[in-house]
């Protein structure tokens, strides 16, 4: 990647003197840049003080990135000439590829990249940035201030918008990149790159749609700085915008969002909070302790507690001798967490405070929020707050009073919210990323070639009852007599069910018969063999053991196109599709991954046991989830399952029924 960000000579193909034309622009954006300079048109012997060659093979010095801004069906020639040049590196800025339903050409120019060994960015993208060396090689209108945070979009756009946003707010980036059609380099290679990007401590990332989903988990997973994204395409109309913007697949966004949870990635849901979080993640990786509060207005101060609650983070207890001290400097004012040294206060009195919580074992974090009173210098509280050997967040709820004093803590990486909950909310993210960790994934040993079989046949119960999940005794009949001795084996009253490869939903056919007694077991068969004759490949009748009910829950699976096999829990029986009290993971899961998909659904109380019920078995639901996870990792041909429901009982489990769509 050095190549794209740390070029020594960089070529503009399709560079122009005209105005507001996408060449010109990139060739003043680039007039800073500290390596060679040079421009490829035609038409041009100079362009804006930079010499012009017909073709970029005319350069009479090596080239290691190309930025070709010409139109579409040119691409592919001009692509060829850089590869026989030995060009490393391409930023390919026009559109009319994918985005426009033109896949051949997309495709041409990717074998192409592949052929010469040449990494592309884009088509149909806005360009790439380096603050520390000067490549500026988009065609937007902003320069952007250097800083620690790289920014990865597929929106060119939205990069444009952020940027801009940006200097406003004095926030500075390391790196920038327009992803656009990502037809060669995705997310997951920018990431692989700039988690060992010295300039870089926060990666941003804008993502509408992720084809390589089970790589971006594991590069997200190994990358030791903190990532904040935000995907769009959630709703129906938002994936069809998607596809349209850059012939992206959507993907769901359920497994978007587990994928991002199970890596480690903070997920924001709007700009604001991207910006909010990478600023606060770019400073504090993490803390240990809880988040003390202090303040000069009681009415923020209750919001950010209240705000502290909600996200699940924690206030510092104070030790008896921080208290003692704040009541020494402060006597009418509150010296509990939070601390509300008055609106009187001047910036000693504040600063004070601070040394006294600072000093705290408890506190792990210090939220400073300040209100623009007359009697404050926020200058001096700032300053106070750079020399803090604790990690502080500021929360100066002024404009222009406290214009110089966030500047000050902006210019020294502290970041600043002007509103309490926006501020908390930032925090949490630390929080959330702080929980991190490396996983183990669980492995049982079973024979994946005797299960393949049974697939294909299938006899899906049987797959399960491999697996080693906890199934009723059964038997599958292939003649009336036989489902007779089958069900007097096992005993009565039984289930009876139709085995077919071709049908998936049994009970909407009428093949499944339930509480079925001796006298009515040979008439049964005959219905259910009848009522299934039209859809063929019958394999039998399944006679199963009517267990007695337990708490019910379900364990399921839908295939991802991006991320793979996406694992439901939740609660089961007939109205899980009304109540969705369900918790997702991608598979392969760790046995952390299984333990925390119970405990986050609300049913999870219910398997405690309430009103004087003894708990069900949660180990056994866990062994279940793990069981599924390795099922549904090994066999890539089962599209969908459900197990539902699943019986869960004082001391074990029991799969009543299972569905598979292979």
């Amino acid at each position: 990647m050095d190549e794209l960000f740390n070029p020594r000579a960089v070529a503009v193909i399709g560079a122009t003197p005209k105005e507001g034309k996408v060449g010109n622009t990139l060739l003043k954006n680039l007039s800073k840049f500290k390596g060679k300079l040079y421009a490829v048109n035609p038409h041009y012997k100079e362009v804006l003080g930079v010499k012009c060659y017909p073709s970029v093979k005319d350069i009479p010095d090596d080239v290691d990135l190309a930025v070709i801004a010409i139109p579409a069906k040119v691409v592919p020639k001009v692509l060829e000439e850089c590869g026989e040049k030995g060009v490393k590196a391409v930023v390919i800025i026009s559109a009319g590829f994918r985005e426009v339903g033109n896949y051949k050409l997309e495709m041409e120019i990717v074998e192409m990249c592949k052929r010469y060994g040449i990494k592309m960015v884009g088509p149909n993208c806005l360009g790439i940035v380096n603050t520390s060396n000067g490549l500026n090689a988009t065609f937007s209108g902003v320069e952007p201030l250097r800083g620690r945070i790289a920014l990865v979009s597929q929106s060119g756009a939205l990069i444009i918008a952020m940027m801009d946003w940006a200097i406003a707010n004095n926030i500075g980036f390391s790196k920038i990149v327009s992803l656009g059609n990502k037809a060669h380099l995705n997310e997951s290679d920018f990431i692989e790159y700039l988690s060992k990007d010295e300039e870089t401590e926060v990666i941003a990332l804008y993502v509408e749609g992720i084809e390589e989903g089970s790589r971006f988990m594991e590069v997200a997973e190994k990358c030791r700085k903190p990532i904040v994204a935000i995907k769009s395409g959630k709703t129906s109309a938002g994936a069809k915008a998607v596809s349209s913007h850059t012939g992206s697949l959507a993907g769901s966004y359920e497994a978007c969002r587990t994928a991002f949870k199970q890596c480690g990635v903070v997920e924001a849901e709007s700009v604001e909070e991207l910006f909010d979080f990478s600023t606060v993640l770019s400073y504090v990786k993490g803390f240990r302790g809880g988040v003390a509060i202090v303040t000069n207005s009681g009415g923020p101060a209750v919001m950010a507690s209240d705000a502290v609650e909600k996200f699940d983070l924690n206030l510092a207890s104070f030790e008896r001798e921080t208290v003692e001290r704040l009541r020494s400097i402060a006597p009418h004012g509150n010296v509990y967490n939070p601390v509300d040294v008055l609106g009187d206060a001047d910036a000693e009195r504040f600063c004070r405070a601070l040394d006294i919580v600072e000093r705290d074992r408890n506190v792990g974090l210090i939220l400073s929020i300040l209100s623009p009173t007359a009697t404050v210098d926020g200058v001096k509280v700032a300053e106070r707050l750079v020399r803090s050997s604790k990690k502080v967040v500021g929360c100066f709820m002024g404009g222009k009073s406290f214009e110089k004093a966030v500047r000050i803590l902006r210019e020294n990486g502290i970041a600043n919210f002007s509103d309490p909950v926006r501020a908390v909310k930032a925090v949490a993210s630390v929080k959330f990323y702080g929980k991190k960790r490396r996983k183990e994934f669980v492995r049982f040993d079973v024979d994946v070639r005797k299960v393949r079989e049974l697939l294909r046949r299938g006899l899906y119960f049987e797959v399960v009852r491999v697996y080693g999940i906890p199934v009723p005794p059964y038997g599958i009949a292939r003649s009336a007599e036989e489902a007779l001795e089958i069900a007097d084996r096992i005993g009565y009253p039984v289930a009876m069910k139709v085995v077919s490869p071709k049908i998936t939903h049994k009970t909407d056919v009428g093949c499944v018969k339930l509480n079925v007694k001796r006298c009515d077991v040979v008439k049964t068969f005959y219905e259910i063999l009848k009522r299934a004759e039209e859809f063929g490949d019958v394999e039998g009748v399944m006679i199963q053991k009517m267990m007695p009910a337990g708490k019910e829950v379900i364990v399921g699976m839908k295939r991802d196109p991006s991320f793979g096999p996406l694992v439901m829990f939740g609660m089961g029986g007939i109205y899980v599709e009304v109540f969705r009290d369900v918790s997702f993971r991608i598979a392969p899961l760790s046995k952390e991954d299984a333990e925390d998909m119970v405990r986050e659904v609300k049913a999870y109380r219910i398997l405690q046991g309430v009103r004087g019920e003894k708990p069900s078995d949660v180990n056994a639901v866990v062994d279940v989830i793990l069981r599924v996870s390795q099922m549904v990792t090994d066999l890539k041909e089962i599209l969908e399952l459900d197990i539902n429901p699943i019986f869960v009982y004082e001391k074990g489990c029991c799969a009543v029924d299972v569905k598979v769509i292979v």
